[in-house]
């Protein structure tokens, strides 16, 4: 997976919306470590710094605690805000890099399908994500790259299709449909679909008995 990013991390000592708020005008992000059978530790962390590292595909970070040390924790969960542009709060899961994660990997599409030379053939994006486990340590951090290239009118790409990296075990039903190419009617309306899911996306799943939080955004 190559070095593991380290993030500073401050202890929170005070808790809520207000104080969540007062955090993110002041340029930091709210968020909370849970598990090892600990308990959850609430925490802040430099959002730019974060952010950007969050869109280079990293999961799993060093999280160095001021005055706790460090631990390495994976993203579990982003939570946004009302409009889903800006992420307010990050739930953070504590990790063995020897361990076993199911995490959702993002999609992306390559090549242009052949079917798309049909008039009125369009090609739908059902999942945009995919569900695998992995060591913690082969957490991928870039796209799961899918070619689409050879794909034709009424073909469809299924997750148990995909080509996983070396590591990497499909973690859902294998008949999912990922994409497909259809036509659509010239007296019909193309109907707007979107990738399933609509909350935020989850990156990891909690453990047993880390579901309590330890504060109310």
């Amino acid at each position: 997976m190559g070095n593991t990013p380290s993030v500073q991390a401050k202890k929170r000592e005070r808790l809520g919306s207000r104080y969540a708020r007062r955090l993110r005008a002041g340029g930091e992000l709210p968020a909370v470590i849970y598990g090892h059978h600990q308990d959850p530790v609430a925490v802040s962390v430099n959002e730019k710094e974060l952010i950007t590292h969050l869109t280079r595909g990293q999961r799993v970070f060093t999280i160095d605690v001021e005055g706790a040390g460090a631990e390495t924790c994976l993203v579990n969960e982003l939570q946004f805000d009302f409009l889903g542009n800006n992420v307010i709060h990050v739930d953070l899961t504590r990790i063995d890099l020897t361990e076993s994660v199911n995490v959702n990997i993002s999609i992306k599409l390559v090549g242009k399908p052949v079917g798309l030379k049909t008039e009125g053939a369009i090609l739908r994006l059902v999942k945009d994500s995919v569900g695998v486990s992995c060591l913690a340590a082969d957490v991928p951090s870039e796209a799961l790259a899918v070619d689409v290239s050879g794909l034709e009118v009424g073909d469809f790409l299924t997750a148990g299709q995909l080509q996983l990296p070396v590591g990497l075990t499909l973690d859902e039903e294998a008949d999912e449909v990922i994409c497909q190419i259809s036509v659509v009617e010239e007296d019909e309306e193309a109907p707007v679909e979107e990738p399933e899911g609509g909350e935020p996306e989850i990156i990891g799943e909690k453990q047993e008995g880390e579901g309590e939080e330890a504060e109310k955004e």
